[in-house]
């Protein structure tokens, strides 16, 4: 097939259909509508991108994705330090987050086990949470994982891992749909799932 564009614009496109949820169509839709409107579009798009790429970092502590390192929720004195919310990557914090769900810490660990694709606990950020957990003498640790095989053998492996230490665990509520991932429940199911947690 004939390109119907200069290279740049393909490129754009095949750039942005690697993202989550956009294939091709989507993304020559999205570049087309970025091309159209250039200026109140492209041009701050492309401004914010640079400044992400400058400024974007992963916070050292919990494993946010923040421009700043400790991340704003390390850095608020207003939220409990005493809780730790652990979730597997940065998106389902960020839906606790939007669902105003917890008001302590959080706990990124960077995926789950999985035999299958290789992951062990070495591969996760399970020790950097036992440090945390010693070290500032967490008195609650919130196992938020997903309602998968993988995120509820990690929850167990933690709760192995953390075992003999005096901290209380929890997990969320079986609100959250078996075989659900955080990032794509509605935000009042994350709400009551937090505050109905049990001890796990």
């Amino acid at each position: 097939m004939a390109a119907i564009t200069g290279p740049e614009i393909e490129r754009l496109i095949q750039l942005l259909s690697k993202l989550p949820g956009l294939g091709p169509r989507s993304a020559r839709r999205a570049v087309l509508q970025l091309i159209q409107k250039k200026e109140t579009l492209l041009s701050p798009l492309a401004q914010a991108m640079a400044d992400a790429v400058e400024k974007a970092c992963i916070c050292s502590t919990c494993g946010n994705a923040d421009t700043q390192d400790p991340c704003t929720i390390c850095r608020d004195r207003t939220r409990d330090p005493l809780t730790i919310c652990v979730v597997e990557d940065v998106g389902d914090l960020w839906a606790l987050e939007r669902a105003g769900a917890h008001k302590g810490r959080y706990h990124v660990l960077g995926g789950v086990l999985s035999a299958l694709d290789g992951v062990g606990p070495d591969d996760l950020n399970i020790g950097a949470l036992i440090e945390r957990v010693t070290k500032d003498s967490v008195k609650e640790v919130i196992l938020a994982m997903n309602a998968t095989v993988d995120g509820q053998t990690t929850a167990h492996y933690i709760t192995d891992r953390l075992e003999g230490l005096d901290v209380s665990i929890s997990r969320l509520a079986h609100g959250v749909p078996v075989g659900g991932e955080l990032d794509y429940l509605d935000d009042g199911t994350l709400a009551a799932a937090m505050k109905s947690r049990r001890p796990f």
